[in-house]
């Protein structure tokens, strides 16, 4: 059985949106290093339907760094039910059943999600995810599309790894525990 991991870079009220316009100060190469870490147990990556539109306009284009070659070679799966042609090569599209696409997806192998906000707090709700990578900048935004619900529900997590790293950001690796 494989696990997901849910990895986003966030601010410390929770924000996630279009990072690259807020995390560049607190980036490093320690945080290359520890995305590295990270995306070295996976092997399919799923992803929202923003998040893949972003990444398939900026990653094909790349190569000869462990993320770059990795994100181009592994499967990735988007979900959406707007979007008809997933041309990144190794995609498809989950339209349908998403819960139980993702949960089939989760048995077989060990699947990230990069960002995809929104596609979190649904896997969230459907109790999918197994961890949370959370690299935390520190800045607060006050408003922006949020990681983590704010819906009044609750899950509760158990910290299993803190680093602070170069730059700044605070990396935390929590895994999904009982209620």
């Amino acid at each position: 059985m494989g696990k997901l991991t849910v990895t986003a870079f966030t601010t410390l009220d929770n924000v996630a949106e279009e990072p690259h316009l807020w995390s560049g100060p607190f980036f490093s190469d320690a945080t290359g290093a520890f995305n590295d870490e990270v995306l070295a147990g996976a092997e399919s990556m799923l992803l929202g339907r923003i998040t893949y539109d972003g990444f398939a306009a900026a990653w094909p284009s790349r190569s000869g760094s462990f993320t770059a070659d990795k994100f181009n070679a592994m499967p990735k799966y988007v979900v959406s039910t707007t979007l008809e042609r997933a041309d990144w090569n190794n995609s498809t599209i989950i339209a349908d059943d998403i819960p139980g696409r993702v949960r089939a997806l989760r048995e077989r192998e060990n699947v990230i999600v990069w960002g995809s906000p929104t596609l979190v707090r649904m896997l969230m709700a459907e109790d999918l995810v197994d961890e949370y990578v959370l690299l935390i900048s520190p800045i607060v935004l006050g408003q922006g599309k949020k990681t983590l619900p704010e819906d009044g529900s609750r899950h509760s997590l158990r910290i299993v790894e803190q680093r602070l790293l170069d730059g700044g950001m605070l990396a935390l690796r929590m895994a999904a525990a009982a209620a």
